[in-house]
């Protein structure tokens, strides 16, 4: 029986559930999804873009941190909106309204793209570890991803969930650095809230790259994903018995979703900041990895700051590269009928695990060529501001579907902020390519 949007309760036939007592209880058992989310944004290849920013730009893109926050917002709650009122996930909503062969270009180019993000975030977390302890690198890109996909296939959505809550603490580090670093406020607030307008190229593809890691693709399939993944854990195991979503189940997502693009827009600032203030200021412009990034910031924000910088690599990079693979995963999954699922088997899920080992296994072998990491970067970057507005503009059609949406669509605000997202994407992509 599909759940009625006018029933409070998260599905007709369960009970009711017992309501943490105190107003934080309530705020953290609301975490979820959208808090994943936003934390497996600011993966180490997200750091190390942010990085680059503050490194050859200094303070001036920290307001992008002010504009995409709620951009980004918009969307996630959006495509949540999406897995939660349609019982499906985000490819399965898209493949209604458009042809499959549209849809299997998108998937393979979400899958390239984020293969070479993780093989991006494999050799920063392995560069962190031969910095901090000395062990060879190549040796632990392998035993990091393999670990990866042998958790991601082993252990239950809700035992993995509650790990990625743990592992999106780990990005409070750089929150500290960059109050250890000791900047000039003043200047900071300025550069914060009076945007500075980019002139040469080589500023456009630093913005176009922030936004590409903000408001990434990856994150739209996964954030729909996980909404399914939530009510499978309930046991609500047909599309029918997931349809709907009560009025406060959605106000409930957008608590956070709301935190969790909060607190990933926090952490792009101060990775910002702290390179803006040591990096820039000693006119150390050039760099290309995370081992350039800590190599150089150790002398100038002494070894405690250097330390949680690194430690917050590695530990996001445990729950960015799961979403990475996983996204594509859930994307092909849904396009061709795959059995899905991060419950299921391996036995009874053999292609969707298959397309997240091959995912890993392409980030793998990436590392082992001569591509640089920042080029890969930059990669990533383009194929993800490409693909992301017309992407954009399929959500936004699904969104407003009453029929697919099941009487539920979007509000009208927020059709307002993803199509405003969309043409700020479309005419950065575009500006990358002629400016």
């Amino acid at each position: 029986m599909p759940r009625s949007p006018s029933i409070g309760l998260s599905h007709p036939a369960d009970p009711a559930p017992a309501q943490p007592r105190g107003p934080f209880r309530r705020f953290f058992r609301a975490l979820g999804p959208g808090l994943i989310t936003g934390a497996a944004d600011d993966d180490p290849s997200g750091i190390v873009t942010y990085s680059i920013a503050g490194a050859q730009l200094g303070t001036t893109l920290l307001w992008t941190a002010l504009l995409s926050f709620p951009l980004m917002c918009a969307v996630q709650m959006m495509c949540a909106r999406i897995g939660m009122v349609t019982g499906v996930g985000l490819a399965a909503a898209l493949k209604q309204k458009f042809p499959g062969w549209v849809l299997g270009a998108m998937a393979a180019a979400l899958f390239l793209a984020n293969a070479i993000n993780i093989g991006a975030d494999l050799s920063g977390m392995a560069e962190v570890t031969n910095l901090l302890t000395g062990a060879n690198k190549s040796l632990f890109v392998v035993l990091f991803g393999a670990a990866i996909l042998f958790g991601t296939i082993y252990f239950r959505y809700t035992r993995l969930a509650a790990a990625f809550k743990w592992f999106a603490a780990v990005l409070f580090a750089y929150v500290i650095a960059g109050f250890l670093v000791k900047p000039n406020w003043g200047h900071v607030l300025r550069a914060t809230f009076i945007p500075s307008w980019p002139h040469s190229h080589a500023e456009w593809s630093t913005l176009v790259a922030i936004f590409g890691t903000t408001i990434s693709p990856y994150l739209f399939f996964w954030q729909a994903a996980q909404e399914i993944e939530e009510e499978k854990a309930k046991g609500h195991t047909t599309v029918a018995a997931r349809r709907n979503a009560s009025l406060s189940e959605i106000r409930t997502r957008k608590l956070d979703v709301g935190t969790g693009g909060f607190f990933s827009n926090l952490i792009m600032y101060f990775v910002i900041l702290t390179t803006a203030m040591t990096l820039h200021v000693h006119n150390i412009t050039h760099v290309e990895s995370t081992r350039d990034v800590i190599s150089a910031l150790q002398p100038l924000a002494g070894r405690f700051a250097t330390l949680l910088f690194a430690v917050g690599i590695i530990g996001v990079g445990f729950l960015a590269i799961p979403t990475l693979a996983g996204s594509a995963a859930y994307a092909f999954s849904e396009i061709f009928r795959f059995r899905q699922g991060l419950d299921e088997k391996l036995s009874r899920a053999r292609a969707f695990y298959g397309v997240m080992g091959l995912a890993i296994a392409l980030g793998v072998a990436l590392t082992f060529t001569p591509i640089k990491p920042v080029d890969a970067l930059y990669l990533t970057a383009v194929i993800n501001g490409v693909l992301a507005p017309p992407l954009l503009v399929g959500i936004l059609c699904v969104a407003c579907d009453r029929t697919i949406m099941q009487g539920q669509p979007s509000s009208r605000l927020g059709l307002w902020a993803v199509g405003l997202t969309t043409v700020g994407m479309a005419f950065a992509a575009v500006a990358l390519f002629t400016l």
